[in-house]
């Protein structure tokens, strides 16, 4: 990373990044181009590994693509506020964000399902809501395992 001062590596500041933010974009390879979607997400961190869920449709362009070529590259980030300064290629924003590449693995176990909606929804929502075998069954749940991500910043001081 060029700008070490604004890396993120504790994992308090990442996980508030996680919370904070509603939305990845998931960038594939479909044949010789690019293709980037963005997708709600639910998460959870474990042994340094950052794990992305996510559900969809049972079938599509993205699910076709995924199951040819399952190594993805992800962004997600906040926005936040302006930085207008006097010069204006001094002007900017304030910003947190994840970036990382990842593989996907598709879930078909119903109790990890479940558990991937069940992050999922407590991300978008801020609630626990536990999910029914036939909930998780009629959607394409998967994840992005990551062990290859960084998060960066720059903050209001």
């Amino acid at each position: 990373m060029r700008r070490k001062d604004r890396e993120v590596s504790d994992i308090l500041t990442l996980t508030n990044i996680l919370n904070k933010c509603k939305t990845a974009s998931i960038a594939m390879i479909d044949g010789d181009m690019p293709y980037v979607v963005p997708l709600s997400y639910g998460y959870e961190i474990t042994e340094g590994s950052l794990l992305l869920y996510f559900h969809c449709a049972k079938e599509g362009r993205k699910l076709n693509i995924l199951h040819t070529n399952n190594k993805v590259s992800f962004t997600i980030f906040d926005e936040g506020e302006p930085l207008h300064a006097d010069t204006p290629c001094n002007s900017g924003y304030y910003y947190s964000s994840i970036i990382g590449n990842g593989t996907v693995k598709f879930i078909e176990d119903s109790a990890e399902k479940r558990h991937g909606l069940s992050l999922m929804y407590a991300n978008q929502s801020g609630k626990n809501v536990e999910f029914t075998d036939a909930q998780a069954d009629s959607v394409c749940v998967f994840k992005i395992i990551s062990r290859d991500y960084t998060g960066k910043q720059k903050a209001m001081i």
